[in-house]
């Protein structure tokens, strides 16, 4: 597939001038997109489906790529300013960053997101290039027993990222899991908590809920407090990368770590860039010389997960291309896509269609590049929007709120969920309650509770089978080892003193 033929080709194709109209015009509508609380990579792929039906193989791929690699950046921003992930992903670090920004750090914040979000996707896309094969045929391995012990250290990781008390982490996580029984029962199809109303059957949406957690909580606790917890970054709009090499370099071990692991984690089907920076976030704490200040404002967990969320986009890729499985919701709809373009997804179509498949490649690479100039200039233009006076700018805050949330579903009820969940999120906060987990609890209840009972069933109710695979037998030894570690190192510690 790499000859130069091969390669003269995808780069003609790329060097089009309309090809990189559309790849520029993709980023700005990523770039918003990712800003907007509530407006996903995944509504916004969806929404340039229909424009893709009349432009050629590369452009539609191209806008693709682009739009997602800025969307995902994009999210940090208003994380950052306004403590309102513009996306899933970007909720793993909100408290981190949005604490620095409290300190009078946005402008570096923002600069070492935007630099470690390049480099993690410049790692994605080596190992989308390199080692898709390889990758794709380990994780196609993956049956329910990996993916129940996958879903369980996700979990965990909910618990150990939250700063404060282990119990209230873990009462946030619970009460997450107990929102995702809302709905259909995976299992025998039984209604469960729905009270008969049919906005119920499907559960909760995750996206409203976020809204109202991260979003309109924030708007309450801004309105109902004398000083607003925005104003230190208003005095701060000074060079973003100035002191930004300072964090990177003190976690570029970190950092490429969580690139890889993002990148894994991105290739295993339906995980995504959220689960990610979670994962990665949690492996940063696991790891750090001081994880009490993890939620407090630290850039080892923001250079974790940024590098991974970012990498991840790229590993999404693998088993789309390769095997035809999406890594997420964005190339499941990219599959649909290649399929519309009469480009059949699987090993064939690095035979049959490899200057498309360098083309990919490129954009991707492209995407990264553009990404420095692109996201600067989002970022100087959202820093404006802190000089807005506050009693303007939180109704137009709660607006965007409101819209985001009715455009998932296109449901009133849904408007009604933010509103809930967001007078939910502020009492739990106001008792030390930590909302992350909650958030993380009702993103990996489905793939918990599907891939149990489905293993369950496989199994005839043993639990054995979890054991019997090598990669499950792995990953269930690592989360009993997680689950066991904080009561097993004090009790060894109080023998060891009183010996």
């Amino acid at each position: 597939m790499l000859t130069f033929e091969n390669l003269t080709h995808a780069a003609g194709l790329l060097a089009d001038i309309n090809v990189i109209i559309v790849i520029a015009l993709a980023s700005l509508y990523g770039l918003f997109v990712g800003a907007m609380p509530g407006l996903t990579a995944s509504m916004a792929t969806a929404l340039l489906v229909p424009v893709t039906f009349f432009m050629e193989p590369v452009p539609a791929l191209a806008a693709m790529v682009a739009m997602e690699a800025m969307a995902i950046f994009a999210g940090d921003i208003p994380a950052t300013l306004i403590h309102i992930p513009g996306t899933p992903s970007s909720a793993a670090y909100v408290e981190d960053s949005y604490a620095l920004t409290k300190q009078g750090q946005a402008s570096r914040v923002m600069g070492v997101q935007l630099a470690v979000s390049v480099i993690g996707g410049f790692i994605g896309t080596i190992i989308l290039i390199f080692l898709a094969p390889v990758l794709a045929e380990v994780a196609l391995n993956f049956s329910t027993y990996e993916y129940f012990w996958l879903a369980c250290f996700g979990l965990s990781c909910a618990v150990m990222v939250s700063g404060g008390s282990t119990s209230k982490a873990l009462l946030s996580l619970l009460i997450g899991l107990l929102l995702n029984c809302v709905g259909i029962d995976v299992a025998v199809g039984f209604p469960r908590f729905t009270f008969d109303n049919p906005d119920l059957f499907d559960g909760f949406s995750f996206i409203p809920v976020m809204i109202g957690m991260f979003g309109v909580a924030e708007i309450l606790r801004n309105v109902l407090v004398k000083e607003s917890r925005i104003a230190p970054f208003v005095a701060q709009t000074g060079n973003i990368f100035k002191g930004v090499w300072e964090p990177i370099a003190k976690n570029w071990g970190n950092m490429f770590r969580s690139g890889i692991v993002g990148t894994a984690v991105g290739i295993l089907p339906g995980a995504g860039a959220d689960i990610a920076a979670w994962v990665t976030y949690g492996l940063a704490k696991r790891f750090s010389k001081t994880p009490e200040k993890f939620g407090q404002g630290t850039y080892e967990g923001i250079v974790a997960a940024s590098a991974a969320n970012n990498a991840a986009l790229a590993g999404a890729w693998v088993p789309a291309l390769v095997f035809g499985i999406p890594g997420d919701s964005i190339t499941a709809i990219i599959i649909g896509v290649l399929y519309m373009k009469n480009l059949q997804p699987g090993p064939n179509i690095f035979v049959r269609s490899p200057e498309i498949i360098l083309a990919v490649y490129g954009t991707f690479i492209l995407a990264n590049i553009l990404l420095i100039p692109f996201g600067w200039l989002a970022i100087k233009l959202a820093s404006k929007v802190l000089r807005v006076p506050r009693n303007l700018l939180y109704p137009v805050i709660l607006m965007f709120c409101v819209v985001g949330a009715f455009a998932i579903n296109n449901s009133v009820f849904d408007i009604g969920v933010m509103l809930v969940f967001g007078v939910a999120a502020y009492f739990m906060e106001c008792n030390g309650i930590p909302v992350a987990p909650a958030i993380l609890g009702l993103v990996l209840g489905d793939l918990l509770e599907r891939s149990f009972m489905v293993s369950m069933m496989k199994s005839e109710w043993s639990l054995v089978p979890f054991f019997e695979r090598p990669i499950s037998a792995v990953l269930g030894i690592i989360v009993i080892l997680i689950w066991t570690t904080p009561v097993i190192i004090p009790y060894i510690k109080r023998k060891m003193a009183k010996a």
